[in-house]
């Protein structure tokens, strides 16, 4: 690796992996190459952002001749791919977006490395890499007692998000089947950590606790899900790329699988821990059971032999750890949350989506 595009590069995971990056890599240059949609923050990248191997570049992955104009004049060598739209609830509301993005976007970056790549020989073939980062969710949901997902699982994508995630999962497959693209496939559990927007799960039970707010639990709260520390998913990326097979599929998870009611308990005792004073105390009051989601799959669970035993991964972070740092992070980080609850399009969105459960 020595000039990367990281797509995505201002959103949650992407903008963790740029920091990780330039950590882990002295020689080494990043792209960070975002739409600045709703989800992307370049406040997110404010402390690195005067690092001379660092460089964000505004496009659309949509857009080909951006995409095109990106990897010629930055000579990329390893593209890695997380732009997406990524939130199940948002998927329900308006999928056509999620297809556009997931599908037709990756179809455009694919098609600009294969042409940048092995049709002008833009890069030695041996030396480049592109890296798709995917979703757990394309496997569908697991029954009690059903054992884990392992990368040979047949897909079962369940909602508009997971379908058009596992239709670029297929297209990436293709390219390297077909034109010979070197490519590596994660596919990765539910992510928590910081930077993340505040409309998913874990950031809005820690912000609406701080605040006195309803905590809303969808259904029963039983779903169970594989909760993986950011930090932990950038880690196993970076050991995708520097070791990882051509042409192969890894999963990676935090290797637990609590309820997602068992998730906001475990944060309202943290919060209740942390600030013995609070008016809000104890926070586990304040949970409130809403209408679930249409067709919530019930359970996810990654197997991770294959990382672990060919690139020797397993997860730092046990989920109590994980969870105190987070909302660790969130009580010392109160700009970066005001920035992100200011814009017009994250209000809205969150009183569409909760108002009326």
């Amino acid at each position: 690796m020595k000039n990367v595009l990281v797509t995505g590069g201002a959103g949650f995971i992407g903008s963790n992996f740029i920091r990780y990056l330039l950590r882990s890599e002295k020689d080494i240059k990043v792209v960070n190459f975002d739409a600045l949609t709703y989800a992307g923050n370049l406040e997110s990248l404010s402390d690195i952002a005067e690092d001379p191997r660092y460089l964000f570049a505004q496009g659309n992955i949509c857009d080909e001749a951006q995409v095109n104009e990106a990897l010629h004049e930055h000579q990329i060598d390893t593209i890695v791919h997380f732009a997406a739209e990524t939130h199940v609830d948002r998927s329900i509301l308006g999928p056509r977006q999620f297809v556009e993005t997931n599908v037709l976007g990756t179809f455009t970056m694919l098609e600009a490395a294969r042409t940048y790549w092995l049709k002008e020989k833009g890069q030695p073939v041996e030396d480049v890499r592109f890296h798709h980062v995917s979703t757990d969710e394309v496997f569908g949901s697991l029954k009690p007692g059903e054992l884990a997902w392992t990368e040979e699982t047949p897909y079962a994508p369940n909602s508009p998000y997971a379908a058009s995630k596992a239709s670029s999962d297929h297209l990436v497959r293709s390219y390297g089947h077909t034109f010979g693209l070197p490519f590596t496939i994660t596919n990765c559990s539910n992510n928590y950590g910081p930077y993340q927007f505040p409309e998913k799960l874990i950031p809005v039970i820690i912000l609406n606790a701080l605040e006195g707010k309803p905590l809303p639990v969808y259904g029963d709260g039983q779903q169970v899900r594989d909760w993986l520390h950011v930090e932990d998913h950038c880690e196993a990326i970076h050991l995708v790329l520097s070791k990882g097979k051509s042409g192969s599929t890894y999963n990676i998870g935090g290797e637990n699988q609590p309820a997602n009611l068992t998730i906001v308990e475990t944060i309202c005792d943290i919060l209740d821990e942390i600030q013995p004073k609070s008016e809000h105390s104890p926070h586990r009051n304040l949970i409130k059971f809403v209408t679930d989601r249409p067709g919530h799959d019930r359970r996810y669970d990654m197997d991770t032999h294959k990382i672990s035993a060919e690139l020797g991964w397993h997860p730092r972070h046990t989920l109590k750890e994980g969870l105190l740092d987070t909302v660790q992070w969130y009580l010392s980080h109160p700009d970066w949350v005001s920035s992100i609850r200011q814009k017009q399009e994250y209000q809205g969105w969150m009183d569409a989506n909760y108002k009326s459960r």
